[in-house]
């Protein structure tokens, strides 16, 4: 493959997760026909890794695997062959900053303090360091750190309790990501999305986010990728205001693509208030990035819609427009968790709408599986407290089977706005 044609400026990806859009692996590369149909080039598959699944995955419990629920190693393999055969690229999950607690690692760091295993986490006597480090998920923990019986102390966890976060000063972690990465890529993977970009080193006061020392770490990766793997790429999940997440490419140097967060936020403003200027404003003021990057554009991926860049009375404004009976709230309320067409209402032309708005702009445009077929939030139940999950059902394929044979439904709509998308 040529580097020169950096083809992630110019990528329509798709995001799924493979049990919930075909089952498994073998299910996924007997549906690869359907993206070429709708007019997408790049997956980006959702943690596929073995996992305790408290966090739908994120919660990896290890790194060189293949639930087995989805399938095997060889099925993967397979899988990526099938894909490249038609020209589709496909991105995995990495997850940098944390780890399942059934993990290996940190089975063997909790057991006891003189473990070798110990450093590679965070801990602390009494829960009290890193007060102003930011809390991920204040709906299910009050605190970061998380009392761990067998030792007497505390671990670190920006997310859930069972994910305890990475020590990266431990050169360590990066010698076993390093690793991670090479097995992932002789398999014949094409790139990595890197969850939770920002937080991977911690600070006393500072809220640990998107320090020197991370962007360090992401430069490493990248320099490891270096010539033997150029057209691998670095996809960074950062969310926040325009010029901090602008240096998440470095000088070219950092990570290929990342998530335009603030951009995604113009968006549903534009769509609220019917006036497209707003994206336009962003794009001018965000574009001037490295000739060799590009941004990820999207309307919706698999968590809440964080509005976290705008003021206050903004984000009140769409948290009402998204969401008007407030049934799906997240982060004490101030996100939603909302699918596009129940935004909508299932409204097509609409819907039809918020697409031409996105496959019209420039970047490298993300759909969220079942987008296209106007899939809804699942109903409300009492048992649900992560409210993330009502945006991620099973794909409803003989929904989809029916759209695709109609010339006037959203389907045919959707994927013709793709493929005559401006983008790039």
């Amino acid at each position: 493959m040529n580097n020169q044609t950096m083809w992630w400026k110019k990528a329509k990806i798709y995001e799924l997760y493979i049990d919930k859009f075909a089952g498994t692996l073998n299910g996924l590369t007997e549906k690869l026909d359907y993206f070429t149909a709708l007019g997408v080039d790049c997956l980006h598959l959702l943690p596929h890794y073995p996992s305790p699944m408290v966090d739908d995955g994120y919660d990896v419990s290890d790194y060189r695997n293949v639930r087995p629920e989805l399938g095997t190693l060889d099925g993967f393999t397979h899988f990526l062959a099938e894909a490249h055969r038609r020209g589709i690229r496909v991105i995995v999950d990495l997850v940098l900053n944390h780890v399942s607690s059934q993990h290996p690692w940190f089975a063997e760091a909790r057991a006891s303090r003189n473990n070798p295993k110990r450093d590679f986490f965070l801990w602390d006597e009494r829960g009290e360091r890193l007060k102003d480090s930011v809390n991920a998920f204040p709906d299910f923990k009050p605190s970061n750190w998380i009392r761990n019986k067998a030792t007497k102390d505390h671990y670190y966890a920006t997310f859930y309790p069972e994910q305890p976060d990475l020590n990266w000063d431990n050169p360590e972690v990066l010698h076993e990501m390093l690793a991670t990465v090479d097995f992932w890529i002789a398999h014949g993977i094409d790139g990595f999305r890197l969850d939770a970009a920002a937080h991977l080193v911690k600070r006393e006061d500072t809220n640990s986010k998107g320090l020197p020392e991370t962007h360090a770490v992401l430069k490493k990766i990248r320099a490891h990728l270096g010539e033997a793997h150029p057209e691998v790429i670095l996809l960074a999940e950062v969310h926040q205001e325009v010029p901090l997440a602008k240096t998440y490419f470095g000088d070219g140097d950092e990570c290929h693509l990342v998530y335009h967060f603030p951009l995604t936020e113009q968006f549903w403003l534009a769509l609220k208030r019917n006036d497209h200027a707003l994206v336009d404003t962003m794009v001018s003021d965000s574009f001037a990035i490295p000739a060799n990057c590009q941004w990820a554009t999207f309307l919706r991926n698999h968590d809440e819609l964080s509005l976290s860049t705008l003021l206050a009375k903004e984000r009140a404004e769409l948290n009402d427009f998204l969401d008007p009976e407030h049934r799906y709230p997240f982060k004490k309320g101030a996100a939603s968790s909302v699918r596009v067409s129940t935004v909508f209402g299932g409204d097509q032309e609409r819907i039809a709408e918020a697409f031409r708005l996105l496959y019209g702009t420039k970047g490298a445009p993300v759909m969220y599986y079942g987008d296209e077929i106007g899939m809804k939030n699942l109903p409300v139940a009492p048992q649900v407290s992560d409210t993330r999950r009502y945006v991620r059902g099973k794909f409803d394929w003989k929904e989809a089977e029916r759209q695709m044979n109609d010339p006037y439904s959203l389907w045919n709509q959707v994927a013709e706005i793709i493929k005559s998308g401006r983008g790039g």
